[in-house]
């Protein structure tokens, strides 16, 4: 990171809501449901599934999580109508997680439910480590009852392998498998990228070679690799896992994946709660902060 993009990036809760907006554009749907399927339709036409995901997390207000529900069960009724490839990512905390655990239990309950009857994928998204557990305890007590769901596990953790090998007991398992974002503390996660790498990397080849379709959730070309690699010494079939990306993030890649014959699937975000997603988007990603200054620069932002 240049000292240039460190400063910009320690500069971003500054930085005015409609530049934030403006830089983020190319990362979030929109604010409405219906921007969200006009992105998911141009996304199937070129070739690529979808993930739906209504921003928001750490919700402390009962009213704003049966909100969540609601809005949920709207893009549900949206994929059916439109006849979209395309599932739904969440994430427990929007759901009253951290509230009352009781009632985020019935929230998704509600959901999952309606998914089912729809015959649409959930994937229970994973957050920061303080919640890891009770999010893998949250799916195995779904799993049985509503076997199209599928849990995150993130890379970096230091408990993820010992995740891994537990959850591969529950076969068949559907998991995405990313990096991981969160701060986290030198003893939960790992903290060299190379070493992150490597526990990506070992973790992908314990889940594949145990059979679980595998969401490999990267836009590390040196992780993709592995993917590829793994997916070919297996000989596994292209319809055995899927690469997946986030909206507009290397777009070339997701293409190159697609022309390659393999399935790629986007995680496609909006909704009203686009700002504390886009913070963390430029806090995470140093190499889009020189956009924002030149942002910062323009007459033209209003």
């Amino acid at each position: 990171m240049s000292a240039l993009d460190r400063l910009v990036t320690l500069s971003i809760p500054m930085v005015p809501k409609p530049i934030v907006r403006r830089i983020s554009a190319r990362y979030i749907a929109g604010e409405t449901l219906d921007d969200a399927i006009r992105v998911v339709s141009d996304l199937n036409r070129a070739g690529a599934m979808a993930t739906l995901d209504v921003l928001g997390e750490d919700v402390f207000e009962r009213k704003q999580c049966t909100e969540t529900v609601d809005d949920y069960l709207r893009v549900l009724d949206a994929i059916v109508a439109k006849k979209l490839d395309c599932n739904i990512s969440i994430k427990a905390t929007a759901f009253g997680l951290k509230l009352d655990l009781g009632f985020c239990h019935e929230n998704i309950e509600r959901l999952l439910r309606a998914a089912h009857e729809r015959g649409i994928f959930v994937r229970i998204d994973m957050e920061d480590s303080s919640v890891t557990t009770v999010t893998f305890d949250l799916f195995r007590k779904f799993r049985e009852r509503f076997p199209k769901i599928g849990p995150v596990m993130q890379a970096y953790l230091r408990r993820s392998l010992t995740d891994a090998h537990e959850l591969l007991k529950l076969a068949p398992l559907n998991i995405r498998l990313c990096k991981g974002i969160y701060k986290e503390k030198p003893d939960v996660a790992f903290q060299d990228r190379e070493v992150v790498r490597k526990s990506y990397a070992n973790i992908l080849e314990v889940l594949m070679r145990a059979g679980a379709y595998v969401g490999i959730a990267t836009h590390d070309e040196s992780c993709v690799y592995e993917g590829l690699r793994i997916a070919d010494a297996l000989a596994l079939p292209r319809e055995a896992y899927e690469f997946q990306m986030l909206l507009g993030v290397l777009p070339n890649l997701r293409k190159t994946l697609i022309d390659g014959g393999h399935r790629l699937r986007v995680y496609v975000p909006f909704g009203r709660h686009w700002y504390a997603y886009s913070r963390r988007r430029l806090n995470e990603n140093p190499a889009i902060a020189g956009y924002v200054f030149k942002a910062l620069l323009s007459a033209n932002v209003q």
